[in-house]
């Protein structure tokens, strides 16, 4: 835990709390690390679970799958976020998304039994990780409803502008980088992913962008 505890104290989950008071909040909420091979399911839908979880390194992705294995990402997961806070805080919630390791990735599994619970301990502030808990549950309220956002657009086109001005938006500037590859994007946005590089190179000539990679310039 020691190796890790930069990134847990930096967490959204633990703001405004020192490393004591976070080493005691670890220990009341049962802590523990796990580590999971690259593209290994951390959780499947249809799960019920008790345990909070926290990227500690690596790289996960929120997904939602149909029968016929079609994939749909919600969210990328970076090192000190929280996810699957939502059903391991509503008792008897069944998950329906999956949450697979993009890449060799740890995580640290905290009770949601105690976390609900940590507004009554003595041993340190309780108060201020249920406000951020608060925060988060929100926070992630208005990504997923950004995403709606583009992805209620009517056209591959309309859907890929509608997400490109969003992050530059996000970014503060006309250039940025994108968290996704080609697929994922084309996951996200829950398109073709050859029709929508064929969009994208015809927003190119169009002269709207300019692109490398994930590197990408709004004109």
């Amino acid at each position: 835990m020691k190796n890790f505890l930069e990134i847990v104290s930096l967490s959204p989950l633990f703001n405004g709390m020192d490393d004591s008071e976070t080493e005691s909040a670890l220990k009341f909420l049962d802590a523990y690390e796990r580590d999971y091979e690259k593209n290994t399911y951390i959780l499947s839908s249809g799960e019920k679970i008790d345990s909070v979880g926290m990227l500690l390194c690596g790289s996960i992705l929120i997904i939602q799958e149909d029968f016929w294995g079609n994939r749909n990402i919600l969210a990328g997961i970076s090192a000190g976020n929280l996810f699957a806070e939502s059903f391991a805080c509503t008792p008897g919630a069944v998950i329906n998304v999956s949450v697979v390791a993009e890449e060799k990735s740890t995580v640290l599994w905290l009770s949601s039994e105690k976390l609900l619970a940590s507004g009554s301990t003595s041993s340190f502030d309780g108060r201020k990780i249920i406000n951020n808990l608060i925060s988060e549950i929100s926070a992630k309220n208005l990504h997923l409803n950004t995403k709606i956002t583009h992805i209620c657009k009517r056209t591959t086109r309309d859907k890929l502008l509608s997400y490109l001005s969003g992050e530059a938006q996000k970014a503060g500037v006309s250039e940025f980088v994108i968290p996704f590859s080609r697929q994922q994007l084309a996951d996200y946005l829950s398109v073709d992913r050859s029709a929508m590089s064929a969009e994208l190179s015809k927003l190119q000539k169009d002269g709207l962008i300019k692109f490398s990679k994930n590197n990408f310039k709004l004109l």
